[in-house]
C-alpha cells in the first residue's frame, strides 16, 4: 500500500511515517520546507515538496496513491486558509480515485461554531469531506500531551515544580500522546471497512489540573503543583511563536471557559469501544512524562 502523508515534517504527522512503515506501507511524505527532506528520508519515506495551496501540485503527487493521512495545521496566519487546503487535498484525492482518506482533525469537531475560526473550520471541512464522496475515516484527538512540552508549561515544571496551562484546575482533560494518535491513524488506514465513521479519542485518564500535577510528581519523583496560566499570558506566548494575533482565538476561548466555568468535554467516553475497532496500546501520562523527562528536569 502506498500512503500519502500530508505535513509529514510537523510534530503530529511525523510519527505517522513510522506507524505506517512498521505495517509495511510505502510512505510518500509531503513538506513545504526543504530543510525537512533529509529528516523525512531518514525516517523511511519518499519525500516530495508540496504546498497545500497549489491545487495542480496536489493532483500530481496524489497519482498512484492508495490512501491518505491528512491534517490541516491548527496555527495558520489565516485559519480560513485551512479550508482551502482541505478542499485542494480532497479534490486531488477524488480526481485520482484514492481508496481512503484518514483525517486527523487535531481536536474535537464541535457541534456548532463558537467564533474561533481555527476550530470552526473543522465543521466546514467535515461537510466538504462528506459531500466529496471519497471513503474517509475521521480521527478526533482530544488534547495532545505534547502541548505540555511548550514554553507555557515545560520551563515552569523544570524551574518552579509547577505544571502551568491556561485551563482552570477543575477542568478535566484526557491528554493523549502524539505517538498514540499516529497509531490510531495508521490503524484506520488499514481498516477501510470503517469508512464513513468518526472516532473521538483521548488518553485513558480524564485528569483535573491537580491530578495531572500528581502524575508529574510520581514520574519526576518530586512534589509538583498546578497553576492556571492567565489566558492573556498564554496568548502572548503564542503570538511570540506564531506571529502577532496567533494567540487571540486561544486567549478568548480559555478566558471564556474560565469566566463561565462551562468546561468543554476533552475526553472520549467511548474510548473502550474505539479501541475494539482500532486497537492501540495507550500511553499513560506517567509513562509519557518519563519518556520526556529531559524536558522537565
Amino acid at each position: 500500500m502506498k500512503v500519502l502523508v500530508y505535513g509529514a515534517g510537523g510534530s503530529q504527522q511525523f510519527p505517522v511515517i513510522k506507524a505506517l512503515t512498521d505495517r509495511g506501507a510505502k510512505v510518500l511524505a509531503t513538506t513545504n520546507q526543504p530543510e525537512k527532506i533529509d529528516l523525512l528520508t531518514k525516517a523511511g519515506a519518499e519525500t516530495v515538496l508540496a504546498n497545500m495551496s497549489d491545487k495542480e501540485r496536489l493532483v500530481e503527487i496524489t497519482k498512484g496513491i492508495d490512501a491518505i493521512s491528512f491534517l490541516v495545521p491548527f496555527f495558520l496566519a489565516n485559519p480560513l486558509d485551512g479550508y482551502e487546503y482541505a478542499k485542494n487535498a480532497i479534490d486531488a484525492a477524488v480526481k485520482n480515485n484514492v481508496k481512503l482518506l484518514v483525517w486527523n482533525t487535531s481536536g474535537y469537531i464541535l457541534p456548532i461554531k463558537i467564533g474561533n475560526p481555527a476550530m470552526d473550520v473543522r465543521i466546514d471541512i467535515a461537510d466538504y469531506l462528506k459531500n466529496s464522496g471519497i471513503p474517509n475515516i475521521i480521527i478526533q484527538p482530544s488534547v495532545y500531551a505534547e502541548n505540555l512540552l511548550g514554553p507555557w508549561t515545560a520551563p515552569f515544571v523544570k524551574n518552579d515544580d509547577t505544571v502551568t496551562y491556561p485551563t482552570p484546575e477543575e477542568m478535566p482533560i484526557g491528554w493523549i500522546a502524539t505517538k498514540d494518535v499516529a497509531q490510531f491513524v495508521a490503524q484506520a488506514i488499514y481498516s477501510p471497512h470503517l469508512a464513513g465513521q468518526s472516532f473521538q479519542i483521548s488518553g485513558v485518564e480524564n485528569l483535573t489540573g491537580r491530578q495531572l500535577a500528581n502524575k508529574f510528581s510520581i514520574a519526576l519523583n518530586k512534589p509538583v503543583q498546578y497553576r492556571q496560566m492567565p489566558p492573556r499570558e498564554f496568548g502572548k506566548i503564542l503570538d511570540g511563536l506564531f506571529g502577532e494575533g496567533a494567540g487571540k482565538g486561544a486567549e478568548k476561548m480559555y478566558q471564556e471557559i474560565t469566566d463561565t466555568k462551562q468546561y468543554p468535554i476533552m475526553h472520549s467516553y467511548s474510548l473502550s469501544e474505539v479501541l475494539e475497532k482500532l486497537p492501540v496500546k495507550m500511553t499513560s501520562i506517567e509513562e509519557w512524562v518519563s519518556q520526556n523527562i529531559e524536558s522537565f528536569s
